[in-house]
């Protein structure tokens, strides 16, 4: 059977390269004689294939000294609670941005631990970033929390806002490692892996050391920041499978050319799509130009009754996973770092040709 071209939100495409790698190395890694997912994550092994991961991470993102790198698990999900028992601090209040479903899940974890204020949102249409002028921050709120990638609408913002002395968290789950990002602008970056790290099942923290402490007592240790800061991320076992692999997504990212290259390549394929739903009668994007998603992009066909028809004809030819999500419908391809420019071009031509025979 050969590969097809995955257009899955998450879990998504892995670099094909990264895939044969792992394969080669799955019984025997580097003469140990056994697998990475049999390797005790204490043992001198298993430590060199974790300390190398974030060293690699460290580098493509150049990320300060003052900031600590926690390789957890529960994914952008417990994160949603994590944030709040770790920053709130004694406050009772933190901002939240309203743009999209994931925002929105935030949101819902976050009143269960303070009041929430909503700074801004993209309502009624959720199709756009609200501008900064329009933002209403609460004086007595503990950090800015924002998603800079809806996965869903494919809302995604073009710039990061300064929000003075407040520590600004996101959730970066779909964008990150995508291009160059500065993370000094950030007090906290979290991020599920299934995207652009990796496989599913390790959950990326990026926080700054003057947030370590302070988490509500009633924070459950593997949720405290800085007792897992302190473990090196291994109060308890880590999930070594997939981080080894997010390793090797490092390592393919660097190889690559960096996060400027990976730039480049994504700024090209999201392009060309936008290029040929815009120039076409037949398909239509609702996000607002300015805040298209690079990694998320849905669209819709002028007549839904050929939805089904159009997803049968691209699985057909290897063109997959191209359902939009449930709460939005129509269609959706989400072409993150491992998809290839190719696969976007082969796209284009099934969508073009199918709007020939069907327009």
């Amino acid at each position: 059977m050969s590969r097809v071209y995955n257009f899955s939100a998450g879990p998504a495409m892995l670099p094909e390269s990264v895939m044969r790698r792992a394969a080669e190395e799955m019984l025997d890694w580097q003469g140990t004689g056994m697998s990475v997912m049999e390797m005790s994550h204490r043992g001198k092994a298993y430590v060199s294939i974790a300390e190398r991961a974030e060293a690699d991470l460290r580098e493509l993102l150049n990320i300060p000294d003052n900031y600590r790198v926690l390789f957890l698990q529960g994914g952008a999900t417990g994160q949603f609670s994590a944030v709040p028992m770790n920053l709130l601090r004694g406050a009772n209040r933190a901002d939240y941005v309203y743009t999209g479903s994931w925002s929105k899940k935030a949101i819902s974890e976050a009143k269960k631990f303070c009041q929430v204020n909503v700074a801004a949102s993209g309502e009624p249409d959720l199709m756009h970033v609200p501008e900064f002028s329009e933002w209403q921050l609460a004086d007595d709120a503990a950090y800015v929390h924002i998603t800079p990638n809806e996965t869903i609408s494919g809302v995604e913002f073009t710039w990061t806002p300064e929000v003075g002395d407040k520590p600004l968290v996101a959730d970066m789950s779909s964008n990150l490692l995508s291009r160059p990002l500065d993370v000094s602008k950030f007090g906290l970056i979290y991020a599920g892996a299934q995207k652009n790290i990796g496989p599913a099942g390790v959950t990326l923290v990026i926080v700054r050391d003057d947030l370590l402490g302070g988490a509500m007592a009633q924070t459950p240790t593997v949720w405290d920041y800085k007792q897992q800061a302190d473990a090196d991320s291994m109060l308890n076992t880590p999930a070594t499978y997939p981080l080894y692999i997010a390793g090797l997504v490092f390592q393919w990212l660097k190889e690559l050319g960096g996060l400027e290259k990976m730039a480049e390549i994504n700024q090209r394929k999201a392009q060309k799509l936008y290029s040929a739903i815009d120039n076409s009668s037949f398909y239509s994007n609702p996000v607002a130009p300015e805040n298209r998603s690079w990694m998320n992009v849905p669209f819709v066909l002028a007549d839904s009754s050929l939805d089904a028809k159009f997803l049968e004809e691209a699985q057909a030819v290897g063109l997959t996973t191209l359902k939009g999500h449930r709460s939005v419908g129509g269609m959706r391809a989400s072409i993150y770092n491992a998809m290839p420019e190719a696969g976007v071009d082969r796209l284009i031509e099934f969508m073009a040709d199918f709007e020939k025979r069907n327009g």
